[in-house]
């Protein structure tokens, strides 16, 4: 793989034609600063992008509401791949046109799983209205509450007596926070009693410290699947995406696309799969890339 450095054009392995114009990116960790911010040269080069006609647009585990507060500066409009592939997001009509959620009885028998591993989790899910909802019983955990406190009068979210998900909600992803050794027995109990047929990621959170996410969702509620859907929505192959990314649930992206862009930061798995390595989220290493190659010349390198 070769190493993209502000100061110079990327470096690409020979006979690569650059006629790539679609793009799709993780947020955090990989877009975003490590506090969760845009950096103005960032903005203002995916802003150029647009304008140029490149096709660009990120997949997320966030939800639409925040990822909205936080991207909201660039212009998104295209489709946008929300909670790691449960939801593809039409951000011009801001309506949902894609995705794949739990089945309700599912949804709730993991929430009671957890239960008798006394944690409750976070239940993300729509309404009737594609409302994004997210759902849970009273907060006393730790990771619970500092999730919460990290999202400020958020219309979502919801406390119930008794957390299920109702008949009439779509449920996305039921999140549990808490600490590694917790959180292990959880997701073996689940992979024990749902095998294949749930999609279980357990991931690093990169603002509480030593908490992890466990989450599960339905079996292609993933990014994989969601970056298929979404190339299918702008009309390329997933063979003709660039991707970038930096944790582990960007890995099904990885195996997919065509061109696979790691930041420096990124887990050793995606370096392992990647063609390119650009800078870190912090240096801006996606805005980097693109710009080098948009001023690469030739277009094809030798």
């Amino acid at each position: 793989m070769e190493q993209c450095f502000r100061s110079s054009n990327v470096g690409l392995k020979g006979g690569i034609i650059l006629t790539n114009n679609h793009f799709l990116t993780d947020l955090d960790g990989t877009l975003l600063h490590s506090d969760a911010s845009l950096s103005a040269y960032t903005v203002e080069s995916m802003i150029r992008a647009m304008e140029e006609g490149v096709v660009i647009s990120y997949a997320t585990a966030r939800s639409h509401i925040s990822s909205h507060k936080i991207v909201s500066v660039i212009p998104w409009k295209h489709p946008i791949v929300l909670y790691n592939g449960a939801v593809i997001y039409d951000p011009l009509s801001m309506k949902v046109i894609g995705g794949h959620w739990l089945d309700n009885g599912a949804a709730n028998e993991i929430i009671q799983i957890g239960r008798s591993f006394a944690m409750l989790p976070y239940l993300f899910a729509l309404d009737e209205d594609d409302q994004e909802r997210v759902l849970h019983e009273k907060l006393v955990r730790s990771g619970d509450l500092a999730f919460f406190a990290s999202r400020p009068n958020d219309p979502r979210f919801g406390e119930l007596p008794i957390l299920a998900c109702p008949t009439s909600f779509r449920a996305l992803m039921i999140t549990y926070i808490g600490l590694l050794h917790e959180l292990e027995p959880l997701k073996d109990e689940v992979n024990r009693r749902f095998g294949s047929h749930v999609h279980v990621h357990l991931m690093k959170d990169a603002y509480i410290e030593n908490h992890y996410f466990l989450e599960f969702s339905h079996r292609d509620a993933n990014k994989k699947e969601g970056l298929r859907q979404w190339a299918e929505l702008v009309g390329c192959n997933p063979e003709d995406v660039t991707v970038f990314g930096d944790n582990l649930n960007d890995l099904g992206m990885f195996e997919t696309a065509g061109t696979r862009v790691a930041v420096s930061n990124a887990h050793p798995a995606l370096h392992e799969l990647a063609t390119h390595v650009t800078l870190s989220n912090d240096e801006d290493g996606v805005a980097v890339y693109m710009n080098a190659i948009k001023h690469s010349q030739p277009k094809e390198l030798p």
